[in-house]
């Protein structure tokens, strides 16, 4: 432990402050506490990161590190004031399927309503398809 001013290794104990055990050094005469921070490791807020962006829940991913889900939502926050914008693409969407209808609606007792929701995007805006067995009713939207 060195002195925060003159970095010298000489010093002795100086009274408690907070909890906190103080020193005094010895050749500038300078009152100083050593802050213990235990501090979470880069490697463990990366991995709450990784686990957020895999779709896990705050708590989730604050009872496997052994943290707060306040902290992980501040990792998490701070990674994405350093990220900055996104770069926007201006790329037209061709196609778009919702297979989790299927299974929803297929694992009910009734089939009312079951098919897959297609939607076209086009110049004139957008429309919407139910594809059923029965048939194919058209939404248009613009």
């Amino acid at each position: 432990m060195n002195c925060p001013k003159c970095k010298s290794k000489e010093y002795v104990k100086n009274g408690v402050v907070n909890t906190r055990q103080r020193y005094k050094c010895k050749r500038c005469s300078l009152n100083y506490t050593v802050e213990h921070k235990a501090g979470i490791k880069p490697e463990y807020k990366r991995l709450a990161l990784m686990m957020y962006l895999e779709g896990m829940g705050l708590r989730s991913i604050g009872r496997i590190i052994g943290v707060s889900n306040v902290a992980v939502l501040k990792w998490i926050k701070s990674f994405g004031v350093k990220a900055g914008e996104l770069p926007t693409k201006g790329a037209p969407i061709k196609e778009v399927e919702i297979d989790e209808m299927h299974t929803y609606i297929g694992s009910k007792k009734t089939k009312n309503g079951f098919g897959w929701l297609l939607i076209k995007w086009d110049e004139n805006g957008y429309s919407s398809y139910v594809a059923t067995e029965q048939k194919i009713r058209e939404t248009n939207f613009g």
